[in-house]
């Protein structure tokens, strides 16, 4: 080969990292657009059933245990979805009553505000543990688990309604508010509180400590059920045109 074709050769190879990393270099997606794709690449009909878990539980120093959990479960055989409610109340082995609580958290008005997932532990007391876990259960499957039915001891929560109860360590009250559900729980003897909601597309875990030696716990579980009978190909190509369309963009 010529001289001057191998200088052309080299030109060229030494040029495309430059066209490359010119063409591709990375641009932040705007939120806009990622709320338009937000969602979009389950296929309608592929989730066959959709199913939430909630408890909240508060136990003293005294080993009283107040809380409640909650069962939903949604299919397309589903005419009204409904939460069922069950509380917890178990009373300690006879231990001493819990000292007043003596601590002091400052703030926090506007937690209860916030959006997306907010998960807070405030403290000012000893020896306390406090939890707060998310869980997203997805799998697949050929058909939907079976309806559920009412746990036994549970209540159906209804708009408006309030599902109470109270032992030693405190009272628990489980409202339905703003198109969700919500666990309160106040701690006697000036323990605390905590709060966990599921509602206008956030969820909220909050929990405040103000004495000794107390245990809480806030867990909500998101059970998704997906058909595997797959996306057909035509679902596939409305998805990679859609992706395209952010090219046409700029991104």
């Amino acid at each position: 080969m010529k001289t001057s074709h191998w200088v052309v050769a080299a030109c060229l190879a030494a040029s495309f990292p430059t066209l490359t990393y010119a063409s591709f270099t990375p641009i932040e997606i705007k939120d806009s657009e990622l709320a338009q794709l937000r969602g979009r690449y389950v296929m309608p009909g592929r989730i066959i059933s959709f199913g939430v878990v909630m408890s909240s539980t508060w136990r003293n120093a005294s080993g009283d245990i107040i809380g409640a959990s909650s069962t939903l479960q949604i299919q397309s055989s589903t005419v009204k979805p409904e939460f069922y409610v069950s509380t917890v109340n178990v009373p300690g082995q006879g231990g001493h009553t819990p000292q007043q609580g003596t601590g002091n958290v400052i703030g926090g008005s506007a937690l209860s505000t916030t959006q997306g997932i907010t998960q807070t532990v405030r403290a000012a007391g000893d020896g306390n543990s406090a939890y707060n876990d998310i869980g997203i259960n997805v799998k697949e499957a050929s058909s939907a688990p079976a309806p559920l039915t009412a746990p036994a001891g549970s209540q159906v929560l209804t708009a408006g309604n309030t599902i109470n109860a109270s032992n030693g360590a405190g009272s628990i009250a489980v409202t339905a508010a703003s198109g969700g559900i919500q666990m309160a729980i106040s701690a006697n003897n000036n323990q605390g509180n905590a709060l966990q909601q599921v509602a206008q597309g956030g969820l909220l875990q909050n929990t405040r400590l103000l004495g000794n030696s107390n245990v809480v716990n806030n867990l909500t579980q998101l059970n998704v059920v997906l058909n595997n009978n797959g996306p057909s190909p035509g679902a596939l190509d409305c998805n990679l045109s859609q992706l395209k369309g952010l090219r046409n963009m700029g991104y």
